[in-house]
């Protein structure tokens, strides 16, 4: 069965028959599917449980899927689709199906000490050893071709780096969908923060598929555990031996490890691609990310290395999407249109295999995203914001969108427009006066700004995911009141004035600010919002978060080394935010909120200078932020000339 693309005025829809109903999980990463009318997927031979070896003799459990007659594996060697998973293999069962009846071997293997894996679970750091050793007995089996590729998303998707960052002959493509990369960077620790997901992360899953949550009773604690961790989120840091993590203490290990260690260096090494992208196999790569998904920066920043590494094609997809949601258009409180929306995820893969694993179709058809051969435009990206603001009859806010296909990332059409904070709270292209003008305010880590929305997964309850109006209510849990974020005396807000015509925002955000603090280190964080004004649906207008960020000021200089404040010192320091495409409509604002907090979304800094993860105090801060002529604070807009009329 081949793929069809279709062209409308929105970019590209998929023509496929009605096989499957495929819903695509965010951190789990699991399918859950139902079978068409049209394709029949009983006829697979499924052998489960079986225990391959490692290099230290550490067996992994693993399911064979494998296509068949009669129940009977059929004759021949086939290509393999390999996903090795933190989740539990079995929640592959639907993708093992629909993939054997297309002609391919699937693969699907537990991690090392996760679920039936034997060995002890360390976050990614054996991958790319293991997936070598899986990999070679993948191509001694007498079904295989000798040809990989690999599937799967976040936490898998890093398991398809691991092994593409260590190499093997069969391994010949990858799809990598909002996969877990460059940490140091970014996405786990941010500008030298840590994003709490991975601390929930960790509270979700050593109760379930570890080694301790073998034991009935032991999984019973962690469990208790994890239904309390509100509570436990207010108690931080982490400290080993004082919860019942230690019950699970690889878990513990990694946690304490991964939160104290904010330097970008040897530790956060595995999967670092930006500072090693020679160590990645020259393979075919589709890297797959979401403007809304909690790997987005990585996901380009990969792209950006890549691309002129590698001699094999690199291809790149940015939709509107949240974590692991290619096959929806709607997240948050926003809708970006149908189009937004990958129909069948698992048949969108399928034709890239078909690609480069069997070697199917002309050269000079389309392949699946709608490029032609050989590979002239390899990235594709939805431009949001076209939308005619409206509320949908779900309640939603139309915001809109289109897919548009380009050469490269970031555009080399980018004019890059500096947007100046100034003193009276306005936002303009216009430098600032004379004058050593600041605005200071209190952050005080006893109270800190609520976390609505942004760059999430593995949020569940502590956290919203993807576009959402900052606004407080019963769906923020440490927000409860209807409260504008911006009514907040620690979050300050730079605006511009309505805009006059249409602006184009795509590309990678950075904030450069001027700032000082009495205290010897602090956070400043950074949020771009598209201010909707008040209409006939949302009379109290919306303020849509685009992208955000974070920096500790310890890390100011460099990444990779600590350098505390000199409390009342005057120094610059860049934000970087997540990247974006939007369009900011005429009528609305190009909005800058600058505070130090964003909980739960990164951890709270105390203020204290103490080593990460280690304070026992915490002191209020004035932080100030400086908008004068000889501090120039600003955010730079990479901004798309030429813009159509919608």
């Amino acid at each position: 069965m081949t793929a069809r693309l279709q062209h409308n005025s929105l970019g590209y829809h998929w023509s496929f028959a009605r096989m499957m109903n495929v819903v695509v999980g965010c951190v789990g990463c699991a399918f859950a599917s139902a079978a068409g009318d049209s394709l029949q997927l009983s006829d697979v031979h499924v052998e489960s449980g079986v225990m391959i070896a490692m290099r230290d003799g550490t067996p992994l459990a693993t399911d064979v899927y494998r296509p068949a007659d009669g129940g009977r594996p059929r004759d021949g060697r086939f290509p393999v689709i390999l996903t090795r998973t933190p989740y539990g293999r079995g929640g592959n069962d639907a993708a093992g199906r629909y993939f054997a009846s297309h002609g391919y071997v699937f693969v699907s293997q537990d991690t090392r000490g996760r679920y039936d894996s034997e060995g002890v679970w360390r976050w990614l750091n054996d991958d790319g050893a293991d997936g070598v050793d899986t990999a070679a007995w993948i191509g001694a089996q007498d079904w295989s071709s000798g040809r990989i590729g690999m599937f799967g998303t976040s936490y898998v998707g890093g398991t398809q780096h691991a092994l593409a960052m260590e190499g093997y002959p069969y391994l010949k493509t990858v799809i990598p969908v909002d996969a877990v990369c460059n940490m140091g960077y970014a996405s786990m620790r941010n500008g030298g923060a840590f994003e709490l997901r991975f601390w929930n992360w960790i509270m979700l899953n050593a109760g379930r598929g570890s080694r301790a949550a073998r034991d009935p009773a032991t999984a019973a604690v962690l469990t208790e555990m994890s239904a309390s961790r509100m509570h436990y989120l207010r108690e931080l840091p982490l400290r080993p031996g004082t919860t019942p993590l230690s019950l699970a203490p690889e878990y513990e290990q990694w946690l304490t490890d991964a939160m104290s260690h904010g330097a970008n260096d040897e530790f956060w090494s595995q999967n670092n691609i930006v500072d090693f992208p020679d160590r990645y196999q020259d393979i075919p790569v589709y890297l797959v990310g979401g403007w809304y998904d909690s790997w987005a920066g990585n996901t380009t920043a990969t792209f950006r290395a890549l691309r002129p590494r590698l001699k094999s094609p690199v291809f790149l997809i940015m939709g509107p999407w949240i974590h692991g949601a290619q096959g929806s258009a709607t997240h948050g409180q926003v809708s970006f249109g149908p189009s937004a929306a990958i129909a069948d995820p698992l048949a969108w893969r399928l034709a890239w295999y078909d690609r480069w694993l069997k070697d199917e179709g002309d050269r000079d058809a389309d392949d699946p995203i709608g490029h032609r051969e050989p590979f002239r435009t390899p990235v594709r990206i939805f431009v949001m914001g076209t939308g005619d603001g409206r509320r949908t009859e779900n309640g939603l806010l139309n915001h809109g969108g289109y897919w548009r296909d380009e050469d490269e990332w970031p555009l080399a059409r980018t004019r890059t427009q500096s947007w100046y904070l100034q003193a009276d709270g306005g936002l303009t292209p216009n430098r600032p006066g004379d004058g050593t003008d600041g605005t200071a305010f209190e952050f005080d880590p006893q109270n800190p700004v609520p976390t609505i929305g942004g760059n999430i997964s593995s949020g569940n309850d502590i956290l919203l995911q993807g576009a959402w109006d900052q606004r407080g209510g019963p769906h923020v849990w440490n927000w409860l009141q209807p409260v504008p974020l911006s009514a907040r005396n620690d979050v300050v807000v730079f605006r511009s004035e309505p805009l006059a015509a249409d602006m184009e925002v795509t590309g990678e955000l950075a904030v450069e600010l001027w700032v000082s603090s009495t205290a010897p280190d602090t956070d400043f964080t950074a949020k771009l919002i598209d201010q909707y004004p008040p209409g006939p649906d949302f009379p109290g207008g919306f303020d849509l978060n685009i992208g955000d960020g974070i920096l500790r000021a310890r890390f100011r200089e460099s990444l990779a080394s600590e350098k505390l404040l000199t409390p009342g010192e005057i120094c610059r320091l860049t934000i970087r935010l997540y990247p974006t495409s939007n369009v900011f409509r005429r009528g609305h604002r190009i909005r800058l909120d600058i505070s130090s907090s964003n909980f739960p979304r990164f951890d709270v800094n105390p203020n204290t200078g103490e080593p990460l993860n280690r304070h026992r105090r915490s002191q209020t801060a004035v932080n100030t932020i400086y908008h004068d002529a000889n501090h120039p604070s600003r955010i730079l807009l990479p901004v798309i000339p030429g813009l159509q009329a919608f």
